[in-house]
């Protein structure tokens, strides 16, 4: 595991293979391992950059909400460090929240884009609320009270299942901390359809077929934003089709990186 230190902060991630850089940002509540079967397929081929994000895993957090767009500069920092010019961005849920900041902060970075069960939305108020409750409940109750609830809505196959176990060990490894900052930040993204919109890259929209989270009708809206978007609705998978489906997503993300090689 490598470090970058940003404003302070010391980030890890991972820098596995060689040929075209892509960039994986992971979802809430995890870490970048839950991209392991992405790099151990496609590693080969591709060069993945794979950040813990602050207050995850092993990087540190920062001061007061995990802003999205505070996670798109730690990315592009990241970039700065290993001189890459421009890289494949992709993210699940929010992972694909800082994704779309980075495509906000500097569209010439991204060379193409991959959006996985995200959403370009933001939250409208009774949404801003549910995060603020979440995060006290996790501040005032500790982290299985927020994990336990959730992971029977990531995972189709539920939480006794083999990927149910492993989300929910990655959920259950995160501070209470890191979960308030996350969903304080996330409460405060803007709407991202207006970037969407400008972006004329190659980009990739990923659902998986059971997600109640963000459904497929929030991956259809972004198709339709991004002229030459392609969708791939992945079966038998909800909000992580990257770790339920692994061999049917890395075939979608193999074939699409593939394409820019």
């Amino acid at each position: 595991m490598l470090t970058v230190t940003v404003d302070g902060i010391p980030l890890h991630y991972r820098d596995v293979g060689q040929g075209l850089p892509v960039l994986l940002l992971h979802a809430f509540p995890l870490d970048g391992s839950a991209f392991d079967r992405q790099v151990a397929a496609l590693s080969g081929r591709y060069r993945f950059l794979v950040p813990d994000l602050r207050g995850f895993g092993q990087s540190r957090m920062g001061e007061g909400p995990t802003q999205m767009r505070r996670l798109a500069q730690d990315g592009l920092a990241l970039l700065d460090a290993l001189d890459i010019d421009a890289a494949v961005v992709g993210g699940v849920s929010m992972g694909g929240y800082a994704a779309m900041a980075l495509l906000r902060e500097d569209a010439g970075r991204v060379r193409g884009l991959v959006l996985v069960d995200t959403q370009c939305t933001a939250d409208d108020d009774a949404g801003r609320e549910k995060r603020e409750a979440t995060a006290l409940q996790a501040l005032s109750e500790g982290t299985p009270s927020i994990i336990q609830g959730l992971v029977p809505k990531l995972v189709h196959a539920g939480p006794d299942s083999p990927v149910g176990r492993e989300v929910m060990a990655l959920g259950l490894a995160a501070s209470p901390q890191a979960l308030a900052a996350a969903q304080r930040g996330m409460a405060l993204r803007p709407d991202s359809k207006d970037i969407l919109a400008r972006f004329a890259g190659p980009t990739l929209v990923v659902v998986g077929e059971h997600d109640t989270v963000t459904p497929v009708a929030r991956a259809k809206q972004m198709v339709d934003l991004v002229q030459g978007a392609r969708l791939e609705v992945i079966t038998n998978a909800a909000h992580l089709p990257n770790q339920e489906q692994p061999e049917a997503f890395n075939a979608v993300l193999d074939a699409f990186l593939a394409s820019l090689s």
